[in-house]
C-alpha cells in the first residue's frame, strides 16, 4: 500500500472525510479534490481487472458479480447513452472507446454505422468483444502504450466509468487529445461526489469502492482536469447517466446502504427477467472539445 499526493496540487495536505478499513477518503485542503489513500501497488491495480473484477464474490466493495450475464442490459444502457453522441455527431464516423470492457458500447455504435476501435486491459473482455460481438478492431493494453497503427484522428473518443480508476488520468487525457480530430468530441462519464445523492448517502454511497475508485471528481475538479488537457466542456449533465439494472443487482447494491436491506429485498431475486432504468443523478456525462 502507498500514499499518493493530490492529483492537482502534488501535496499531502489532506483532510479526512472518513476511513474504512485501511483506506481513507480524503479531501485536499488546498483545492478540495477528493481521492483515496492509501492505494494498491501499480501492478496489482493492473492485475485485478483481468478476471476477478468481472466475477467478484464481493461486488458491493469490488467489481461485478457477473458482468457478462447482464449483456442485454448494458446494450440497452449504451443505446440510451449513445444519444448524447447523436446530438453532437449525427453522422457516423470513427469512435475510440477507452476501457471498453466487453465492447457493449462499441456494439451499439457499430450497429449505427460507426467505425469502432476499442482498448481494454482485460484479456477475457477483449476475447468476448472479438468472439461474441464480432468487433474487428480491439486492442488489449492501455491507452498510453497500445499501438493503434495508422489509425486516423477519431471523431469521438469515449471513457465510460473509466477515469476514476486511473492513476494518471491527466496523462490519459493528454493522449486522447492527440488522437482526437480537431472537430471531434471527447465524452466521459464519472461519478459526482458533490451530487445530492452522494451527500445524502455519505460513506454508504455505492461508488465508494476503495480498491478501484481512486478519485472522486466533482464538476469543478473535472473541469480543471479537462482544461489542463486543452479541452473545453460543451456539456456536463446527469441525463442519460443511469443504467438498466436487474432486480438482483438492485438487491446487491441495497446491501451497501445496510446489510439488512439485502435480506429484506432478497425475494426480488426470484423475479427473473425484470429490469429497471435507474438514474440517481449522481453521475456526470461530460462532452468536451478541443479548446
Amino acid at each position: 500500500m502507498r500514499d499518493t499526493p493530490c492529483l492537482f496540487c502534488g501535496t499531502h495536505d489532506e483532510k479526512l472525510r472518513f476511513a474504512e478499513g485501511v483506506y481513507r477518503v480524503v479531501e485536499c485542503e488546498r483545492c478540495g479534490h477528493v481521492y483515496v489513500n492509501p492505494r494498491l501497488p501499480a501492478d496489482r491495480l493492473h492485475e485485478m481487472y483481468q478476471e476477478e473484477y468481472w466475477t467478484s464474490d464481493r461486488a458491493k466493495e469490488f467489481g461485478y458479480t457477473g458482468y457478462l450475464n447482464d449483456a442485454p442490459l448494458y446494450l440497452r444502457t449504451y443505446g440510451v447513452r449513445s444519444q448524447i453522441i447523436d446530438k453532437y455527431k449525427p453522422q457516423p464516423g470513427s469512435v475510440l472507446d477507452v476501457g471498453c470492457a466487453a465492447g457493449f458500447f462499441l456494439a451499439v455504435m457499430h450497429e449505427k454505422g460507426w467505425r469502432t476501435t476499442g482498448i481494454e486491459i482485460s484479456r477475457p473482455m477483449v476475447d468476448y468483444a472479438q468472439n461474441e460481438l464480432g468487433l474487428p478492431d480491439m486492442h488489449r493494453g492501455e491507452l498510453l502504450s497500445v499501438d493503434l497503427g495508422d489509425a486516423p484522428p477519431f471523431d469521438v473518443i469515449t471513457l465510460w466509468d473509466v477515469i476514476e480508476h486511473l492513476e494518471h488520468p491527466d496523462e490519459y487525457l493528454d493522449r486522447a487529445v492527440e488522437l482526437l480530430a480537431d472537430d471531434g468530441i471527447l465524452v466521459l462519464e464519472t461519478q459526482n461526489v458533490d451530487s445530492r445523492f452522494a451527500k445524502l448517502m455519505g460513506r454508504r454511497w455505492q461508488h465508494y469502492k476503495h480498491e478501484e475508485h481512486l478519485y472522486h471528481f466533482q464538476p469543478e475538479s473535472l473541469g480543471r482536469l479537462l482544461a489542463g488537457a486543452g479541452l473545453k466542456i460543451e456539456e456536463n449533465t446527469p441525463r442519460r447517466g443511469g443504467k438498466y439494472v436487474s432486480l438482483s443487482f438492485l438487491v446487491e447494491r441495497l446491501g451497501k446502504v445496510h446489510p439488512a436491506l439485502t435480506v429484506l429485498a432478497s425475494p426480488l431475486r426470484l423475479v427473473g427477467g425484470v429490469s429497471l432504468y435507474v438514474n440517481l443523478a449522481d453521475e456526470m456525462i461530460v462532452v468536451a472539445s478541443k479548446a
